[in-house]
């Protein structure tokens, strides 16, 4: 009798602890640790693997300039995710922008890279279906990757990005921004200091690579208030947009200019627009060319959740649609 209930007490403890393991798992992403080609180092991610019998989607997000792998701007995308039995990772990439390993460094590009290949390793990812989305400096690395690595994504979503290291440092400087001093740090000195500081703000801006990213199905997003009540003006989304248009799509000096200086889309530009994914952040401006997009919303420096995740939704539905 006491060795039934022995056996009954293990099993009991056994069924306790993979229900809370599975429920753990269903929460969301873990934390995880992979190996790094850049320097064979082990570096951190979140990572949330459903475990499927078949290929899904992943969406990876790049967090923002301020913060590393742990964020959670992110969350309703990694909710999405779990709720749709998709694969998400979340990779740290040398954390916070303020050193030379970091802000868009060959480390941060190649780490990147190994987390993907890592998540593809270990979950049954769909190759083909990899999409990519971030926030601020997460923006600002999507359009690195689109641009170091094209090939890699199924779309890039990126959010009021920062598309020029060496004019962010002089716009953030004026403002007396903390950036500024940060980007200093990770590149080795002010623009003009030497050509071997310059040779760092040119091949950690995207701006250096935008030619490769032309094939890259691509969503620029940014709210008209930016660089007034956020930190990246909009010029910096407008640029990028150009850099991947047909020359005739591409907006002109005077109209990025005024858009940049007064928040407000120029009247020659105006159209009505209405998308029920950005709620009260509506589309000001929209204009396409070729696989890129780009969106001006009625916002400021933010990510607008929803939207980004019906845009993913749509290009996924787009490929079933094909198959």
């Amino acid at each position: 009798m006491i060795c039934c209930i022995r056996v009954l007490n293990i099993l009991l403890l056994v069924w306790s602890l993979l229900s809370t393991s599975s429920l753990a798992w269903a929460a969301g992403a873990i934390e995880i640790e992979y190996l790094s080609d850049a320097d064979d180092t082990m570096q951190k991610a979140r990572f949330f693997d459903p475990r499927s019998t078949e290929a899904v989607p992943m969406v990876v997000a790049l967090h923002s300039w301020s913060s590393d792998y742990t964020q959670q701007i992110h969350q309703e995308i990694e909710d999405w995710c779990v709720e749709r039995g998709w694969a998400f990772l979340h990779p740290d990439f040398r954390g916070r922008n303020r050193r030379p390993e970091a802000t868009g460094s060959e480390l941060a590009v190649q780490d990147i890279v190994s987390a993907v290949e890592y998540a593809q390793r270990t979950a049954r990812v769909d190759g083909s279906e990899i999409y990519l989305v971030g926030t601020s400096g997460g923006g600002y690395a999507c359009l690195l990757m689109a641009g170091r690595h094209p090939k890699l994504w199924a779309g890039v979503s990126a959010w009021v990005p920062i598309f020029d290291l060496r004019a962010w440092y002089y716009e953030t400087k004026e403002r007396e921004l903390r950036y500024a001093g940060e980007i200093v740090a990770s590149c080795g000195g002010v623009p003009g200091a030497s050509e071997a500081v310059d040779a760092e703000y040119r091949k950690r801006s995207p701006i250096t690579y935008m030619e490769n990213a032309k094939g890259v199905v691509l969503h620029i997003h940014t709210g008209i208030r930016d660089g007034h009540d956020g930190s990246v003006p909009i010029s910096h989304s407008l640029l990028a947009f150009n850099a991947v248009a047909d020359r005739s799509d591409r907006l002109s000096k005077r109209h990025i200019r005024q858009m940049t200086e007064s928040a407000r889309i120029p009247e020659a530009l105006r159209s009505d627009y209405f998308d029920a994914s950005y709620g009260d952040k509506q589309p000001l401006f929209r204009r396409s060319s070729g696989n890129a997009t780009l969106t001006v919303f009625d916002g400021d420096h933010e990510l607008v959740a929803p939207a980004a995740i019906d845009w993913i939704s749509s290009l996924h539905e787009r490929k079933r649609a094909r198959r």
